[in-house]
């Protein structure tokens, strides 16, 4: 987004208030001379997931020029496969249930869910972003989405995660860390009828004062991530009283500074603090 999306506005103000100079470049401009910032912010580099490979080729041009990146380019390529949940939950994290399947694997649909005891999943590929590509069966059309289920094993790596019902009624969590601290949490809800809550796909949010207890939850989550990271976003359902992570969010999530303009303030400071620490 060459203009930057409309919610990295307040962080761009606030960066320019503190002093420093800002220039948006999308990722793919080969014009660009990455060394010769400072700093290199992925913020709304949304289109990675249509371009894997060279996305990856980017994390390695950025590193080659001596580039200073945050978050850091290990945890961004960390983070731009979703099959680390599986890792995570090995772990002992409290991860939505996943199955990974690797692209080029033959799997059928309606045995999986046989073997989970699962009524209904979300399909979705593991290099995706805001809902692409994502969809749900269940027990009754697993046969009838299995060409589907075959066609995206043929382009990728797929996850399959049991369906969470209270995504529809209490909607997902977004708990947001900066430097390390605690910021604010956003409630998304889905459109009626749907189970996406994308504003892509007629999503709304709202600021959420959750409980103290479920920070603490929120924080143990975000601490599974490795680090440094400047910015990480937690994106969980609340499932009989436990948070169960849906996402990791370390590449470029937004960070809703529209909702809590002051979080931008607090991400400059973090930003200056981690620079500081580097320097």
């Amino acid at each position: 987004m060459p203009a930057l999306d409309a919610d990295e506005l307040p962080f761009a103000a606030a960066l320019r208030a503190a002093g420093h100079t800002v220039t948006p470049a999308v990722w793919t401009d080969a014009s660009v001379s990455w060394a010769d910032f400072d700093v290199v912010l992925p913020r709304s580099c949304w289109d990675y997931h249509e371009h894997y490979a060279g996305f990856l080729g980017w994390l390695d041009d950025l590193d080659a020029c001596g580039a200073r990146v945050f978050n850091p380019t290990p945890v961004l390529r960390w983070n731009v496969d979703k099959r680390h949940l599986v890792d995570l939950a090995r772990a002992g994290a409290a991860v939505t249930p996943t199955r990974y399947f690797p692209g080029g694997a033959s799997a059928s649909l309606d045995a999986v869910l046989a073997e989970e005891g699962w009524d209904a999943a979300v399909v979705k590929p593991s290099v995706s972003l805001s809902a692409y590509g994502t969809w749900r069966t269940d027990t009754a059309r697993a046969r009838e989405h299995q060409p589907a289920f075959d066609e995206r094993l043929a382009a990728g790596g797929v996850l399959v995660q049991p369906y969470l019902p209270e995504i529809q009624t209490a909607g997902e969590l977004s708990f947001v860390f900066l430097g390390g601290e605690y910021s604010h949490t956003v409630l998304k809800h889905p459109a009626a009828g749907d189970f996406r809550v994308q504003s892509d796909h007629g999503g709304r949010r709202m600021l959420h004062e959750p409980s103290a207890a479920l920070i603490e939850e929120a924080a143990v989550l975000a601490a599974c991530a490795p680090g440094p990271q400047l910015s990480v976003r937690v994106d969980g359902v609340l499932v009989d009283g436990r948070l169960l992570l849906v996402e990791l969010e370390l590449i470029d999530p937004e960070l809703f500074f529209r909702l809590q303009p002051s979080a931008a303030e607090r991400l400059v400071a973090a930003l200056e603090g981690a620079v500081a620490r580097e320097t």
